[in-house]
């Protein structure tokens, strides 16, 4: 799978470790930056990610931030990106299975490099159900296309 990745600088030296684990589980990894512990803004970063993957140059995305509140929020306002923020197993189930989350945005501040790999391992591996939820996800769609014509 091609995995686009990009965290700001508090996500920056979980992001080394995961681009290092995505590849040894052979994954192609597009490392967007930031490539320095130096303060920067996420939104580009958000931003660069998603469309990466609404460009179809990135099957999936992962995005890395202190709490990652913010960067889930910068990360569902390009259209067609439906970015989690996942703490556990559960709401990584929860945001591939029924909301087909096509980024990943993870809390640095919060998640130990373990947790953060099968966190990842298993956003990579859930399948989406379909059924009720798809019709959730044509109703979102039908949301994001409301807010463009206006």
């Amino acid at each position: 799978m091609r995995i686009a990745i990009a965290a700001d600088h508090n996500g920056h030296a979980l992001k080394a470790r995961l681009t290092a684990w995505l590849t040894a589980h052979g994954h192609t990894v597009d490392d967007r930056g930031s490539h320095t512990e130096e303060t920067v803004d996420y939104p580009p970063l958000c931003a660069d990610v998603c469309r990466q993957v609404t460009g179809e140059r990135a099957d999936r995305g992962i995005v890395l931030g202190g709490s990652g509140l913010g960067e889930t929020v910068a990360c569902n306002k390009i259209r067609g990106i439906r970015a989690g923020l996942c703490h556990d197993l559960w709401s990584t189930r929860i945001s591939r299975g029924n909301n087909d989350s096509n980024v990943l945005v993870l809390a640095a501040k919060i998640l130990s490099p373990r947790e953060a790999e099968e966190i990842v391992g298993t956003w990579l591996t859930t399948p989406f159900k379909g059924g009720v939820h798809a019709r959730r996800l044509e109703q979102i769609a039908a949301l994001e296309r409301e807010q463009a014509r206006t």
